[in-house]
């Protein structure tokens, strides 16, 4: 009787949890494993099954790199000051773990990686490649002159670069993007879940919500000194919060690229104040979140409100991308 009613359960579509045993007879599963099925159902206990109704096909990673210039439009240095180099290499290579990570765990998802390049000298360029030589990353190099009749004569070279870069990225994730497109600058350092945590938890989300979401991957310490109201809901194995700001890099779908695709243009167009001005302006009409505790840590001067995120090992993640 007990093996039939099993069956009957999973002809129907419903698990069955023993907390007895601390197992799922439907899912085969202890109650401590992994009991998600990606594109199908979100399991996160108490809280039962979620219905995947909002799939992720695929994933664009576009990674923006300038392994010259320390840190843009400051004079500060970075946490561990060393040179640019270093934490452009180190970022790629905890990008790529999680990239491994994410492929183990969903060997259908289809992910793809461009790095759009800003003018490296050969030797740094050199090292990029090395790292990469394994992997399927396409390198890109930018080219100034297009953008010139697109982006607004800045006061420094530095400037129109990196509103130049950005929007190679988002026209190349406008172009050639099909399902989530990941912006990703070369100064942050990802945890090796942090890719399979936002595809899950992007699923998990948007189907309950109904809707494409963006996600950045950072817990950003300017998220904590304000009484902003937030809002906390449940990913695939962590919470996350409502923002209304982020900076360059997080993930979304393409449809919302093209959705706003007139944010996405004035924001590298010129130099706003703040940068990222037409971007949060498109938080005010969708949801944006970030996680709890943070995916990804943003290497900037340790003073800086928008750079390391609270309770992280700093230095142990540094030395892990070594």
């Amino acid at each position: 009787m007990k093996k039939l009613f099993i069956k009957i359960c999973k002809l129907f579509g419903f698990e069955l949890i023993d907390q007895n045993k601390f197992s799922s007879p439907t899912l085969n599963k202890e109650l401590n494993e992994e009991l998600s099925i990606l594109n199908e159902k979100s399991i996160v206990l108490p809280l039962g099954e979620v219905e995947i109704t909002r799939k992720v096909k695929s994933i664009l990673i576009i990674f923006r790199m300038n392994t010259n210039v320390e840190i843009w439009d400051q004079n500060k240095k970075r946490l561990f000051e060393q040179p640019k180099i270093e934490y452009s290499v180190r970022s790629i290579k905890s990008l790529i773990k999680s990239i491994n990570f994410c492929k183990i765990k969903y060997p259908n998802l289809k992910i793809k990686t461009l790095i759009i390049d800003d003018n490296s000298n050969n030797e740094n360029l050199n090292r990029i490649k090395k790292v990469v030589e394994k992997d399927d990353f396409e390198i890109i190099s930018l080219d100034h002159k297009k953008f010139e009749a697109k982006v607004k004569k800045q006061n420094s070279k530095e400037t129109f670069s990196n509103l130049a870069s950005l929007l190679q990225s988002f026209e190349m994730g406008k172009n050639r993007g099909e399902d989530l497109i990941f912006f990703v600058e070369d100064d942050y350092l990802h945890f090796e879940p942090m890719l399979e945590e936002i595809v899950a938890s992007y699923e998990r989300i948007s189907s309950q919500i109904g809707r494409d979401i963006f996600m950045c991957p950072s817990d950003y310490p300017y998220l904590y000194m304000t009484n902003e109201k937030t809002n906390i809901l449940i990913g695939n194995k962590r919470h996350w919060r409502t923002i209304n700001k982020t900076l360059c890099t997080f993930i979304t779908s393409k449809n919302l690229v093209n959705k706003y695709w007139d944010n996405f243009n004035k924001t590298c167009q010129d130099r706003h104040d703040p940068f990222e001005k037409y971007l949060n302006e498109i938080y005010e009409k969708e949801i944006c979140i970030s996680p709890i505790k943070s995916l990804s840590l943003h290497l900037t001067n340790i003073n800086s409100s928008y750079g390391l995120s609270p309770f992280i090992d700093f230095k142990k993640l540094w030395d892990q991308n070594n």
